[in-house]
């Protein structure tokens, strides 16, 4: 057993856990992975769910997950919301909901919260984006004071966490350069079922054969799309597909004009398009990790990739690499790969092999290894001495 998580008896009920989540981009994938696992393991999940309201698929996929409890908060993110008291009120609506639910340890995905609030349970906390490091990537310049207090809310809650995740050790580091924190965050590297575990068929040939393909947030600035549409006009009329909302939460925008928008996908409909074996292209400037990427690799795609450090320390030798804003490198180099089907397969194998370290299941036994040590130091109500 793991410390702190001992077996359940008649004195020591089985742990339940609180976790946040949104269902604007990754984050969601994660929780619900995570919380699949945890439910294999005998662990209750609450999830609680701020910002914009889940898709209707979106809350399908969460209801096959059989001990979740899906709580829908209908409370704004810390980097959505208009004025630093909407997330205080966030905030402390959020800890009493983790009171109600009686959970023995609080799992946030919105680090920020535990700056504000006291919560009824210790609070592991996981840094899977913030505004510091973003900006860090993105700009030259100081923080603007629309971020800075945002900025000020994440490491503070960084700061009163009884443990810190982090997906890379590149955004580990980032993160603990960012906002001072002592010692970087604990890496756990995420984890996606493969669409066969999620019940998603495959068929093969999806899409237009060969083709690139994208997918992400394409409204947010970080996944630098407007190169991906400047590598589109390039590749014309080759078809380069992305998926992804063109819209944010926060009024960013995108309008591609040579891309093919496809919009959000379903898992089942991703699963389909990556089935056509594309050559997967990211330009990103800010990836912390990069779902994406990891969901297209699993289908043995092919990956010409930005060269930051997250892809470089989770897919070297593994993919290409080019300069996030060498549009016509990403070019020249997705019509070599499209051209030839011997580099595609090699490339879409040495990536289908890396992406088997990257399981549900690692993911899983590294958070619970983190809950262990936290409930240890601090153990719940109810537990054996």
């Amino acid at each position: 057993m793991l410390p702190g998580l001992t077996a359940a008896s008649p004195r020591t009920p089985p742990l339940t856990v609180f976790m946040t989540a949104d269902a604007v981009g990754g984050v969601w994938q994660y929780a619900l992975d995570l919380a699949l696992d945890l439910d294999r393991r005998g662990i209750g999940v609450t999830l609680a769910v701020l910002g914009p309201e889940p898709s209707a698929d979106q809350l399908r996929t969460a209801r096959t997950i059989r001990g979740l409890d899906l709580r829908v908060m209908s409370v704004p993110l810390d980097w959505t919301a208009l004025t630093r008291g909407e997330v205080e009120a966030a905030a402390w609506r959020v800890a009493e909901e983790a009171a109600r639910s009686g959970a023995g340890l609080v799992h946030l995905n919105s680090p920020a919260l535990a700056a504000i609030a006291t919560f009824p349970a210790p609070v592991v906390a996981v840094a899977h984006s913030c505004v510091a490091t973003w900006w860090a990537a993105m700009r030259a310049s100081p923080l603007p004071p629309d971020l800075a207090w945002r900025a000020e809310l994440a490491g503070e809650g960084y700061r009163r966490a009884d443990a810190v995740l982090a997906p890379t050790r590149a955004f580990a580091q980032a993160t603990a350069a960012a906002y001072g924190l002592t010692a970087p965050p604990l890496v756990v590297p995420n984890g996606r079922r493969s669409p066969a575990e999620r019940g998603h068929r495959t068929p093969g040939g999806a899409g237009p054969s060969p083709f690139a393909f994208t997918a992400g947030r394409l409204w947010d600035e970080g996944k630098n799309a407007a190169v991906l549409d400047r590598i589109a006009a390039r590749l014309a009329p080759r078809p380069f597909l992305a998926a992804g909302p063109l819209d944010g939460p926060n009024a960013a925008c995108f309008v591609p004009r040579h891309l093919r928008s496809l919009g959000r996908l379903s898992d089942q409909d991703m699963a389909r398009w990556l089935a056509g074996a594309p050559v997967y292209v990211s330009a990103a400037r800010y990836e912390p990790f990069g779902l994406g990427v990891l969901e297209a690799a699993s289908a043995g795609c092919a990956l010409v990739l930005s060269d930051i450090p997250t892809f470089r320390e989770l897919w070297d030798e593994a993919a290409i690499f080019l300069p996030a804003d060498d549009d016509a490198g990403f070019a020249r180099t997705i019509e070599q790969v499209v051209g030839d089907g011997a580099i595609r397969a090699r490339l879409g194998a040495a990536a289908k092999a890396r992406a088997e370290a990257f399981t549900v299941e690692a993911m899983g036994a590294g958070v619970l290894a983190a809950y262990g040590r936290v409930l240890e130091a601090a153990p719940r109500a109810g537990a054996s001495a």
